[in-house]
């Protein structure tokens, strides 16, 4: 009879079986569900497909047993829903193409297939219904099935609803309905299945099941779809990475390994930045609009929300993976980055209201600094941070900075193998070498000219915590700098030396400066001792600095500084060390200033060193005076220099007279033809012109027109920028001197032609120090007339009333500032890459050396030669006009003459 009721049954049409009441349908479930199975898997026709799939789940599905669903249904029946929904999809996107309002069937063909979709999607959606309605706690490997075709037809639905602009080819609207219902249908069934999910149970233990395997598969399926919903839905975005992460987090002990961290992190950065982004695009439409209670506000109030959760959900994530995430560091930098180009001071900050402003501030910024501090212990961090390559571009140098000076401020109060972490240079991931934490801060600081420049201002944090008044970037970094330095630790102090010498030798004046303030700040808070080590340490690497370079130039500045800072007891041992009457010494001499001495101490050193100094001029005057020995003249002339600057009234009578003696002496021997083309001679030229300069009351009114026709015919050849600035020195100290009428005379041409070829300089810094020149000589010069005499031209007059006038000057906006110095920028870097050469340039200066085979020389040396004979012949023709011929030299004269004859004659031979 069993038999017989079984066949019945098997016969039954599906029309019928819809309206079988549960009691019938448990009963028969054994005979029917073979037989719905069997014509589900053999039916060809989408209608009936689905009609099948509804009544199994409908009628049948609740009287499954729940730990055999897996085998007796889902296995069976899902895979080929998700074809049929697959194809459904293909069929409807190949027929978009063809949708009219006139092309009825087309029309109504896409309508069925839309309606039949959103069928299959209920039919899953009550499966999934079902599974939660009979289970309390699942095990996911018990329905592997029901998860992943979930997920796939939900994807294909949102991904064809994203495309729907471009897929119907504006005729959305024939669809818009249906294509509304789909995406609903799709959005209910992702939420039914995460609260499915959620009530996984995965065994804590067991890290190999499928059970794991399936929830890790879940979960990345789940970060694919956020790429997708991203721009659709915003709070359903948010809700599937408020899903995401709280299962990473429930079966942490099982997944941690098998997460793909990377992308995780990636994505929510991506996903943070631009709702970052939107925020800022529509704060810059709130301030056009004008009111805070309009729609673009409320929107602008949504977007920040959704940032503030996705910043939250970033700093969970990163506290509870942090031992994964290696791979991802590079991506939690850049973000970093990134969010504080777009914010104010950031020179390409967006343009926003300040209420706006200060809201996206405390939400976004407020979490970077918590997410670095997570960060601050991970070495991967360290390394992606310190790296250094590939280069940042220009928008990204200034929150580089400022992330540096950030880490920096926390690393006092973090355990000291945390602090050797960052501050010692170490390998990176490929065994690459990266930088110290100094090192990458001098470096981030030196490309940040433009910011510098301004100077933008940033806020300051005080010991306790509060803001304090804001700072320029320079300051800021500064405090900070040496606010670390004074925490650091005595291991780490050799890495410190290396860091701020290396800056100090940087082509960057400003980053040798900062350097310098950091270097100051050690020498005053260490011991005595201790500066007077670092005093020690520079000037050895002064004296043995080879030739003139920037690297002198930053050493002699720092010698200089750190002198003051010494105490007594140690300036006498340096006194003892350094001795002035060693020649080896004076290069040190040379660049400090006697002022940091006290008054007895001053007295002793500066007779000292103006005693060597005049012994060593004297002993080139007395010697052949070759350009080969230039440069220990130019040694002492610099030393004689420093002293009459910094300690003139601790010298004495006699040896006031001996330095104007070799000043006069010295110029004697010069003339214009001798200085062009010898970087030697004209560094002496130009250190001989403001040593006159200082004894400009004393000279000789001759002398003094010699130097300015000197000047300016020397100025006609256009020397290099020192010998002008030193020029320039000489002019101003012209206002000193009380002019009489005579030599106003004698001087008027020489010093028309001076003050006409340095207003015209074509160098802007050249034309200000000519302008502050003639300002300083113009109001010491007892002849007032002089003046506009010496300016000769109606242009040179209009520039300097201007300048003293202080008119003339364009005024610029605040954002064509910003729009220049970033233009700049580019220029500042170009300029950088000539720091070599011109390191080179004045370490080439030295003499012209003989050859050490009788080689013919080169044309450079022949015209050289002529020049210095030509000099000498100058030279003794001046003194024959000063004074009488002594009675020897008709005889010397003539055997000079024979000389010149036999080269003559040796000459002709050659060229024939």
């Amino acid at each position: 009879m069993s038999q017989e009721r079984a066949a019945a049954a098997s016969a039954v049409p599906l029309e019928e079986l819809s309206g079988w009441p549960g009691e019938l349908c448990q009963q028969e479930l054994p005979t029917v569900l073979p037989r719905l199975l069997s014509m589900y898997q053999q039916s060809d026709s989408w209608i009936e497909h689905i009609q099948i799939l509804k009544i199994i789940v409908e009628m049948f599905l609740p009287h499954m047993n729940h730990l055999t669903l897996e085998q007796t249904f889902f296995s069976q029946v899902l895979p080929k829903a998700v074809k049929l929904f697959d194809d459904m999809m293909c069929e409807l996107t190949s027929q978009a193409r063809e949708l009219s309002s006139q092309n009825l069937e087309i029309q109504t063909s896409l309508r069925n297939i839309l309606q039949t979709m959103v069928q299959v999607l209920g039919a899953l959606t009550g499966c999934v219904q079902h599974v939660c309605a009979t289970q309390e706690s699942i095990v996911l490997e018990n329905i592997p099935s029901l998860p992943s075709s979930v997920l796939h037809v939900v994807r294909s639905t949102f991904v064809h609803c994203k495309n729907s602009e471009s897929v119907y080819s504006g005729r959305l609207h024939l669809v818009s309905d249906l294509l509304q219902a789909l995406f609903k249908e799709a959005y209910s069934l992702q939420k039914q299945l995460m609260e499915l999910l959620d009530m996984v149970c995965v065994d804590p233990v067991v890290v190999e099941d499928d059970g794991v395997l399936n929830m890790v598969i879940v979960i990345h399926s789940l970060l694919d779809m956020c790429s997708v919903i991203s721009s659709m839905d915003h709070a359903f975005h948010a809700n599937t990475w408020k899903f995401i992460i709280k299962q990473s987090v429930k079966h942490q002990a099982v997944v941690k390994s098998r997460l793909k961290h990377k992308e995780i992190v990636a994505s929510l950065c991506e996903d943070l930045l631009g709702s970052f982004q939107s925020c800022l695009q529509l704060a810059e439409q709130v301030a056009q609009s004008g009111a805070q209670d309009n729609a673009d506000y409320r929107v602008f109030q949504k977007t920040l929300k959704l940032c503030r959760f996705f910043a939250s959900s970033l700093l969970h994530y990163t506290k509870e993976f942090l031992p994964f995430l290696s791979d991802a560091c590079c991506a939690l930098h850049q973000l970093y980055l990134q969010i504080h180009s777009r914010c104010p001071p950031s020179l390409y900050a967006a343009a926003i209201p300040e209420a706006q402003r200060e809201e996206i501030a405390g939400t976004v910024l407020g979490t970077l600094e918590p997410l670095v501090s997570q960060l601050l212990t991970f070495r991967p961090f360290v390394h992606a941070v310190l790296d250094g390559q590939p280069e940042l571009p220009c928008d990204l140098q200034f929150p580089q900075c400022l992330l540096l000076v950030g880490v920096m401020s926390q690393l006092p109060a973090q355990p000291e193998d945390v602090q050797a972490l960052w501050a010692a240079q170490g390998q990176g991931p490929a065994a690459a070498p990266r930088a110290s934490l100094l090192t990458a801060l001098f470096r981030s600081f030196e490309q940040c000219s433009a910011e510098l420049s301004l100077p933008v201002h940033v806020q300051g944090v005080g010991d306790g915590g509060p803001a304090m008044a804001t700072a320029t970037l320079y300051e800021h970094v500064c405090v900070c700098l040496c606010a670390f330095i004074a925490s650091f630790p005595p291991l780490l102090f050799p890495g410190l030396d290396a860091a701020l010498l290396t800056a100090v030798l940087s082509s960057s004046m400003v980053t040798a400066l900062l350097a310098m303030d950091a270097w100051c700040f050690l020498a005053r808070y260490g011991t005595a001792e201790l500066c007077a080590h670092h005093v020690t340490v520079v000037a050895h690497l002064v004296r043995s600095c080879p030739g003139e370079c920037h690297q002198l130039s930053h050493l002699s500045v720092l010698l200089r500084r750190l002198f003051f800072f010494m105490a007594p007891p140690q300036q006498v041992e340096f006194l003892q060390e350094f001795s002035p009457e060693e020649a080896a010494n004076l290069p040190v001499w040379q660049h400090l200033c006697l002022q940091a001495f006290p008054a007895e101490l001053r007295r002793q050193a500066a007779q000292e060193v103006t005693r060597a100094a005049v012994t060593q001029s004297q002993r080139w005057l007395s010697s052949q005076r070759t350009t080969r020995d230039l440069d220990s003249l130019n040694t002492a002339l610099s030393a004689l220099l420093a002293v009459c600057h910094s300690a003139g009234e601790a010298l004495e009578t006699g040896q006031w007279t001996a330095v104007m003696e070799v000043g006069g002496q010295l110029w004697a021997h010069l003339n214009a033809e001798l200085v062009t083309g010898q970087p030697y001679v004209q560094q002496t030229l130009s250190l001989l012109f403001p040593l006159l300069g200082f004894f400009i009351q004393t000279l000789d009114s001759r002398l003094i027109s010699q130097v300015v026709t000197l000047q300016a015919s020397l100025l006609a050849g256009e020397p290099p920028d020192h010998v002008r600035l030193a020029v320039l020195d000489f002019v101003s100290s012209l206002g000193k001197l009380v002019i009489s009428p005579a030599l106003q005379d004698q001087l008027l041409p020489g010093l028309s032609s001076v003050l006409a070829s340095l207003l015209a300089d074509s160098s802007w810094l050249l034309e200000q120090h000519a302008l502050e020149a003639v300002t300083r000589f113009a109001e010491g010069t007892n002849l007032e007339e002089i003046v506009p005499q010496c300016l000769s031209s109606e242009e040179m007059k209009n520039k300097v009333v201007s300048f003293l006038e202080k008119t003339g000057c364009v005024d610029e906006t605040a954002a064509a500032r910003v729009e220049r110095v970033k233009q700049e920028r580019q220029v500042f870097w170009e300029s950088s890459a000539q720091a070599a050469l011109e390191e080179a340039e004045w370490s080439s200066f030295q003499p012209y050396a003989k050859r050490a085979r009788p080689e013919p020389p080169p044309e450079e040396e022949y015209k050289a030669a002529m020049q210095a004979a030509a000099g000498a012949l100058g030279a003794l023709a001046l003194l024959l006009r000063k004074r009488p011929a002594p009675a020897w030299l008709p005889r010397d004269v003539e055997l000079l003459r024979q000389k010149v004859e036999e080269l003559r004659r040796h000459v002709l031979t050659d060229g024939t």
